[in-house]
């Protein structure tokens, strides 16, 4: 029989959770029966399994961000992005004031009208070009606050091949996580309209 980490809860449905480690979850009402609760994970193992191929085929995808590589990171971040900005900078004839190293989920740089320069850390994790990209993305600010074509231009003229970059980072991006965002869940299933025995 499949192995699992039981949750009992006020809740009255009983549910099955398959992290992204392959491990099962099973959550059920205070006063379920064990039986019934073996029962239904043994009427399920077909689903479990499947569930936990495609945790396997996930984790082949993603790269699971440890604590050490954060730490790591963000001390090499601090090194690395005002040597990259200083370089672009002086290449693009524009100037700029604070660079601040953050750790963002949807953005990987911004550029304020004061000309503060915001970076996430997680960029030491792509390839050296990407880096590159968002530091000239960020830059070309400087002289547009827009993404006009004008914009586009003052970046297309420092890196030809921005559009693959930018590409690419998008791909890659989606592959970064933190553990705490990577369980794969099985919606509830039996629910009081479905399954009556489970509801007390």
């Amino acid at each position: 029989m499949t192995e699992y980490e039981l949750i009992r809860s006020g809740r009255k449905s009983l549910t099955i959770q398959i992290k992204t480690d392959g491990s099962v979850v099973v959550r059920a009402p205070l006063r379920l029966a064990k039986y019934r609760i073996e029962r239904f994970v043994t009427e399920h193992e077909d689903w479990i399994r499947t569930q936990q191929k495609k945790a396997e085929k996930y984790r082949e995808q993603v790269h699971v961000i440890t604590e050490e590589e954060r730490r790591d990171g963000i001390l090499r971040a601090k090194k690395i992005f005002p040597e990259r900005t200083a370089y672009f900078a002086k290449r693009m004839g524009v100037t700029y004031n604070r660079i601040t190293i953050r750790e963002q989920k949807t953005r990987w740089g911004s550029c304020s009208s004061a000309g503060n320069l915001n970076f996430n850390w997680k960029l030491l994790l792509m390839p050296p070009e990407l880096l590159d990209y968002v530091v000239v993305h960020e830059l070309a600010h400087r002289k547009e606050m827009n993404h006009s074509p004008h914009f586009w231009a003052i970046v297309e003229k420092e890196l030809p091949d921005y559009r693959k970059r930018r590409e690419k980072l998008k791909i890659l991006g989606r592959q970064l996580v933190f553990p705490k965002q990577k369980d794969i869940k099985k919606q509830p299933m039996f629910t009081c309209l479905q399954t009556k025995e489970y509801c007390y």
